[in-house]
């Protein structure tokens, strides 16, 4: 291999006295060998150079679609997301009507059983208030009654002898007598 090397090193420093030779000064090339150079590298460069180009056009085919993929994926969860969102503010819309109706019914409900309660206390009051008044003008009644008993006692133990006593007897007795004539 260091033969091959050494004569092509020596074909490149040779002097141009009429062989073959490749001239690396550009300005003194000539179009033919420009060709030539060109030629060799278009047909051996030619399949390497699709080669790369075809693989990093893969390359970026593959990463486009990827990335594609990814978008799509990346709107879908969006979507998705999104859609979740509309269920959890409706579902808290609702929370919150259910809460505010809710609340509203307790508050009816809390001011209709205090108004019955009331009611309740009011009918008991009354109640309790004509219980006492008639408690009170029964005890008053008692006592006026005793009291009249007492006077109508004293009043006829002090005045009542037997005289009064009979000539009432005989009275009371022919009340009953004349009652009974017109019942019969």
């Amino acid at each position: 291999m260091k033969n091959v090397t050494d004569s092509f090193i020596s074909l490149v420093y040779w002097p141009s006295a009429g062989g073959f030779g490749l001239n690396t000064n550009i300005l003194e090339t000539n179009i033919i060998n420009l060709s030539v150079v060109l030629g060799v590298l278009i047909y051996f460069g030619k399949g390497v150079l699709s080669n790369l180009l075809d693989n990093r056009k893969h390359k970026i085919l593959s990463t486009i679609q990827n990335s594609e993929k990814l978008c799509k994926g990346a709107a879908d969860q969006l979507e998705q997301a999104r859609a979740r969102l509309r269920e959890v503010e409706m579902r808290a819309r609702e929370i919150r009507i259910n809460g505010y109706s809710q609340i509203e019914q307790e508050k009816e409900d809390l001011i209709h059983v205090a108004s019955i309660n009331l009611e309740k206390l009011e009918n008991f009051k009354n109640e309790t208030v004509n219980f006492e008044q008639q408690r009170a003008i029964e005890q008053v009644r008692q006592q006026i009654s005793r009291q009249a008993v007492q006077r109508a006692l004293g009043t006829l133990n002090s005045r009542l002898n037997s005289e009064l006593h009979l000539r009432t007897i005989d009275h009371n007795i022919g009340l009953l007598i004349a009652m009974k004539s017109r019942i019969d």
